[in-house]
This record gives structure tokens, sequence and C-alpha cells, in this order.
């Protein structure tokens, strides 16, 4: 490696091939070093890893010291080393360069076709955490397995739940996915519903062997475990739900049910406490729920099927006063962070029980619900969903419940009704330039998840039509009816465009032909607009001959259609 390739690959910081070891406070122990080599080895693509010894955490290089004695640093020396400690011994290269005048040992390290651990006993891999943050965590047994060319990949839930017997199925689970497979509006897989419980099972790979004496995975049990078999082969598995009111534990229930049972009994709470309202929207009423039944679906899937299940802790769903919580034990999956959650590729934890899931009908057969949770929350005006409080150890989403913006939701709904339709990266360029004014390419590219060129075209046709202006000409014409007679309240602008009027008219006169007679004062509250704007309205329309006056001058007066139009 020559000094220009190295200062190249350490001015693009630590990633997932590169691991930087600083000796500004003291030198490096045997150790340390060997364990990041092998943490190195453990790692998931195929291209050279570089341990960079001599080079700090932030980037800077301040040398590697010593470590033969006065002879300096023999990279043969440092090779042995590495060879001698880890198991099955690992050749890797070192070299000795100089970058910026200063020492730097580099050592450029394979991918292992197998697990690599110290010469103690320890196994190291090299991850990204949910910021797409390099580390290195333990390399677990199931982790390893999953790794193995030989098997094909086995994923945890996979491997054969010892003593595991036919009997510790429940046929009424069976049954339940068929039902779940007819009631999917074609999603699911239809021809899984004529097969016999034993064929279903291996077409899903839950089972093997013969039938007289199968094999039952962790997978047959998940899907289709009697609750105590669940209980003693998979302690991890836990569904909690919660309903919270501020520091007040309204509900608070626990499930070790086969997953599609739960699924059952989520939604069937889900939709005990939905909540929806409404706005017009021309002649068209546009229902705008509390939360979206397709994102919650989607995202109580995602929690199910992507979670850890070697981790003993529960899946959480906490229905709070202004949002909606829900957790998953693990991470985010390998190779994906919070920066690339909406482009990579679908790369599920368990993709045996993922692939369950999809036949059975319960999420998109696409792999792409996390598109359909963020659709979901933006048509019907609320904040973008939040993956903010994730960890490396556990995958949190909250979903605002928040009162929604209602000139927003308009908008998409007469886009939609135009034939203009607004995909996922208008929905998510137009929020954030409503909320936060105009946006340079560089910000909806990183908004968006995508390459600068591959947006250019999107906002060049938000610009065209106008869009990210359109707040305050839509914000007085929105009339809610709430279902559960809450309330909201809509900015007021001081002055209404002769577009904005037209739709005012519009929504008035139909108004007016449903209820008869109306007053100022209630145009004024229908139209969420000042009393004078909804004088100078009714003039309007009595000068147009579309309004006749009844009765005296002054706040006494009303309005009813004219006699022309009335007949």
């Amino acid at each position: 490696m020559t000094p220009e390739e190295a200062l190249t690959l350490i001015s693009r910081g630590e990633t997932l091939n590169v691991e930087f070891k600083g000796e500004r406070s003291g030198p490096l122990n045997d150790r340390d070093l060997v364990e990041a080599v092998v943490c190195l080895a453990n790692r998931v693509d195929h291209e050279w890893g570089y341990l960079f010894v001599g080079v700090e955490d932030d980037g800077s290089i301040t040398g590697a010291r010593p470590r033969h004695g006065d002879s300096g640093t023999d990279p043969s020396r440092v090779e042995a080393l590495v060879g001698s400690r880890t198991r099955p011994a690992l050749s890797c290269r070192a070299e000795l360069i100089t970058v910026l005048d200063k020492p730097t040992l580099v050592l450029q390290v394979p991918k292992s076709v197998s697990p690599v651990a110290t010469s103690d006993g320890r196994y190291l891999r090299r991850t990204l955490d949910g910021r797409g943050k390099p580390e290195c965590v333990p390399f677990l047994f199931h982790e390893m397995q999953s790794r193995r060319p030989d098997v094909g990949g086995a994923e945890y839930l996979a491997l054969p739940a010892p003593d595991a017997t036919w009997d510790d199925l429940d046929i009424l689970e069976f049954e339940r996915f068929r039902r779940t497979i007819r009631e999917s509006h074609g999603m699911g897989d239809q021809t899984l519903i004529p097969l016999s419980d034993w064929d279903l099972a291996k077409a899903l790979g839950c089972v093997d062997g013969p039938k007289d004496h199968p094999e039952i995975c962790l997978l047959a049990l998940l899907l289709f475990g009697k609750e105590e078999s669940l209980r003693r082969f998979l302690p991890s598995h836990e569904v909690a739900f919660q309903e919270l009111s501020d520091t007040q534990v309204v509900v608070n229930d626990f499930f070790r049910w086969p997953l599609l049972r739960v699924m059952d009994e989520l939604l069937g709470r889900f939709r005990a406490r939905y909540r929806e309202t409404e706005i017009q929207v021309g002649f068209k009423r546009v229902g705008i729920p509390g939360y979206s039944e397709k994102a919650f679906r989607e995202a109580v899937a995602n929690a199910l099927i992507h979670r850890d299940y070697t981790r003993l802790n529960a899946v959480y769903i906490q229905w709070r006063k202004d949002r909606l919580e829900i957790s998953s034990p693990g991470g985010l999956p390998e190779g994906v962070s919070m920066e690339t959650l909406l482009v990579t590729a679908p790369h599920p934890r368990n993709p045996k029980l993922a692939d369950a899931f999809k036949r059975a009908g319960y999420v998109e057969r696409t792999a792409r619900g996390i598109d359909t949770i963020f659709f979901e929350q933006l048509r019907n005006g609320r904040a973008v969903p939040s993956y903010d409080r994730t960890t490396s150890t556990d995958v949190v989403l909250v979903l605002s419940g928040r009162p929604p913006d209602l000139p927003f939701v308009r908008m998409v709904a007469e886009e939609g009704l135009a034939g203009r339709p607004l995909d996922l990266d208008d929905l998510l360029i137009l929020r954030a330039w409503w909320d936060s004014g105009p946006l340079s390419l560089e910000d909806a590219a990183r908004i968006v998840q995508k390459s600068p060129g591959e947006v250019q075209g999107k906002l060049d046709d938000l610009k065209r039509r106008n869009l990210h202006v359109k707040r305050i000409e839509l914000s007085a014409t929105d009339s809610l009816e709430f279902k559960d007679k809450a309330s909201i309240t809509v900015r007021i602008p001081s002055r209404i465009t002769n577009e904005t009027r037209k739709i005012l008219e519009e929504k008035l006169l139909v108004f007016v032909e449903k209820k008869g007679l109306i007053s100022r004062a209630e145009v004024a509250s229908f139209l969420h607009i000042s009393d004078d704007q909804a004088y100078r309205l009714l003039l309007k329309l009595v000068e147009k001959g579309k309004l006749a006056k009844v009765g005296e001058v002054g706040r006494a007066v009303q309005y009813n259609l004219h006699k022309e139009r009335r007949g």
C-alpha cells in the first residue's frame, strides 16, 4: 500500500472495512491488536479489511509506536503474532509505511470463510450500529450458523428445537394461517390453502425429516406452537400491548402466543381505538385516521419479523396520548443504518419468518413495508415517522398522533383527484419544505436518502406545480367533521385569493343546499374564516344571484339559495 492510498482510506473515516487504533495515550497491546484483526475478519462483505495502528478515532495521524524494542516494528513478526493467536490461524499482511511524516502500521485482513476466534476463545465481528457507525460486537453462535456456507446460511429460527414434537403444534393455528390467506384480498399465497397441516409446515420450511419422526424448527413453534410449548422452547418470545395515559398504565397485557394469533389480537385492539376525522375536498369527503391501519400493521409485523429472538426481551406496542411507540429487540438488521433505511434492499434478520408473513398476506410482497409506514403517516398530515431512539440493541419506531396538518392533507388529496398522485419522495420533500422553508438539492437528497442526480427532477417538478407554497392558500379551506367531537384550530390568512374564494363559494353552496337557512356566524364557523370574510363572501354570492337574503338588515339576516337555484 502506498502512503497516498493509505491517506485516502484514512480520510474517509472508520467504516465496516477500516478500523483505527491510536497510540497517543499509550502503545496498543498484542491482545487488543489481535482482537481488532479478528473483528475485521468476521465482517459480512468480501473486500479487504484494514487496521491502521497509529491513527486516532477522529482520523488524526499520531504515529505508531515501535513494537519490537530498539529495532522498531518488524511487520513479519506482527503477521506471525496474528497467525499464532487466531483460531483457525489467520494470514494477514502487515506493512509499516510513512503517512504525513508519521510511521503507520497497516494490517490488511482478508474476510474469513469460517468464523475466526482469538486463541483464548474470543469471537468478535465487525458491524454497523443503528447510526451507521462501525463497532466490534460479540459474535454469537446463531450468527455463526447463519454464515456457514455448508448449510446455506441457517437462520436462528430454522434451527431445530430439541425434543419438540408434532404435538407441540396447535391444529387451530394452521387453520388460522389458511383463514388469514383467504381474508388477505389476494395478497396471500392461495396455493397454500388446500395443503394438509404437514405439507403446509413443509412448504414454509418449519419442519424437516420424515413425517413419523419430524424435526420441529423454532419457526414452526413461533407460527403454530401451543402457548406452553412456546414458553418452554422459545422463552425469549413475548409481545406487550400497553396503553398509557401520562404516568398511568391503563392496559398492560403480555402475550406468548403464536405470531398470527398475536397479530389478530393487536389488530383487534387497534380497531377498537380507531378514530377518524373528515374534511371535504371538492365533493368528496376524505377521512384522516388517528393512525393508519396499514401503517400499524406493517410496523407491528416488522417488529415481529426483524426482532432478535435470541434476546430475552419483549416487543412493546405502547399506545400513548399523542404517539404510538413500537420497540423491537435486536437493533437494525446487519447492513441497515438510519441513513439508508428507505433505500436499503430488503434484508430481514429472519428470512423464513418474513417469507411466512408475506405468504400469509400480512405484509407487502415487495418487502417495502417501511415505505408504507412513511407514506401513510405523511399523506395523513402527520410528522415523519421517527427512529431517533433506535440503538444497537433495540429498534424504536414512533408514530405521531398529534392533530393533522389539514392543508397538507388537502393538497395530497387534490393532487390525487386531479390524476397527479404524489409518491413517497414527493411527500418527504414537501413535508420538509412546508416545515422548514426552501431546501437545497443536497438537503432534499439527504431527506429521501438518494443521490442529488436522482432528486433533481423531483424538485423541478414540485416547483413547477407550485406545491411548496400551497400552505397559505389552503389553510382557510378546511372544515372538519370530527367523529369523536374533538376540535382543532385552523390558521386563517388575512387575505383570501381568488382561487381560494372559488373553493369556499362551492363549499358554501353545498352547505346551504343541505341545511337551508344559514347565518353569517354559521358560515364563519363552517369555513373557519372571520366574520368579515364570511360577510363579504355572502354578499358576493348574493350579487351573483346564487343566494338570497332573508330577514332584516343586520346580524339577524339569514341567507338561502336563490329561488331560481332552488327551482
